[in-house]
């Protein structure tokens, strides 16, 4: 959709996290970034005003995707097929959710958009939907002083802020909320980003390794996680550390675990340089941490060398 300098309309008054958020992301779905200059916020409840905007969120009493209108306070207003309600930032999130991601990604991560905008959708906006409309269908909804929409509504001018007042009474507010929003949207997008392009290396890795339990990666990254979501034989990882040092970790049995499928030998444990050398036989095996989870040596090669013989010992 293209629209000349559309007008995005809103409720006035005090403001919340889902019309904020549903702003955010209509901008960047867009390719909007100035109010007054590519696009008009208009911030109204006059039937008249609303009637006439391009694109109506969080008020009118319509839900209507094909003319551009996401209300949920009116009777039929859709549910989530789990039954939680849509707020408005869920429905902007179903057609312009993809958009706005895409608009967040470098080049040659377009592939994840959507997945990422699924998940987001699945663990972030259907929060937000949960908050805003007081239910879940999981179970109570509770609140804290530090979730996004408290966060956002705290932006609301107080009582006593001439801000809050006049016909333009929490515009700016509004537009900083919505600012902050997106930079929590371009933060989360951008770890999703990472942990997919992580997960993509470490299966690539996976695939070419000379013994599928021994894990070889080329820089650190991410790698518990796509282990065990994929169920890969992977014993040990070797992979750099930020010191020069090339790391042996071993692979817990499941996530949030403090176990290892197959601890290095308890021959090593708490040995360093010579001594580990020397019990080893890797002549840069640097250390072997006591509780026998992780070690390292100074090369690829040394690191490579310590898990085969802690499988061979196995």
């Amino acid at each position: 959709m293209t629209i000349a300098h559309p007008v995005l309309a809103t409720h006035s008054g005090k403001f919340h996290c889902d019309e904020v958020f549903a702003y955010a992301a209509l901008r960047l779905a867009l390719g909007l970034r100035q109010p007054g200059v590519d696009h008009t916020l208009l911030r109204t409840r006059k039937p008249e005003l609303i009637e006439g905007a391009a694109i109506v969120f969080d008020v009118g009493s319509v839900f209507d995707p094909a003319s551009n209108r996401f209300d949920h306070h009116q009777r039929g207003a859709p549910l989530r097929p789990d039954g939680t309600p849509f707020s408005s930032a869920g429905l902007i999130w179903q057609a312009f959710g993809e958009r706005a991601v895409a608009a967040l990604l470098p080049a040659g991560a377009e592939s994840f958009a959507a997945a990422i905008t699924a998940e987001l959708d699945e663990k972030f906006i259907k929060r937000i939907d949960e908050i805003d409309n007081g239910v879940a269908a999981t179970g109570p909804v509770t609140h804290d002083s530090l979730n996004l929409s408290a966060l956002i509504g705290d932006f609301n001018p107080p009582w006593d802020d001439p801000a809050g007042s006049g016909p333009e009474a929490g515009d700016a507010a509004f537009r900083d909320a919505s600012a902050f929003a997106e930079t929590v949207l371009r933060h989360r997008v951008e770890a999703l980003r990472a942990r997919h392009a992580a997960e993509a290396i470490v299966l690539d890795a996976h695939r070419r390794a000379a013994d599928p339990r021994i894990l070889v990666l080329d820089r650190g990254m991410p790698w518990k996680s796509v282990v065990l979501a994929h169920a890969l034989p992977v014993i040990f990882t070797v992979s750099p550390a930020s010191n020069g040092n090339w790391m042996v970790d071993t692979v817990p049995p499941e996530p949030g675990s403090f176990a290892q499928i197959l601890p290095l030998p308890e021959a090593w444990a708490g040995l360093q340089g010579a001594e580990l050398a020397a019990q080893t036989g890797v002549p840069d095996a640097v250390f072997v941490h006591l509780r026998r989870f992780v070690g390292a040596a100074a090369s690829q090669e040394g690191a490579i060398a310590m898990a085969q013989l802690a499988l061979a010992a196995a």
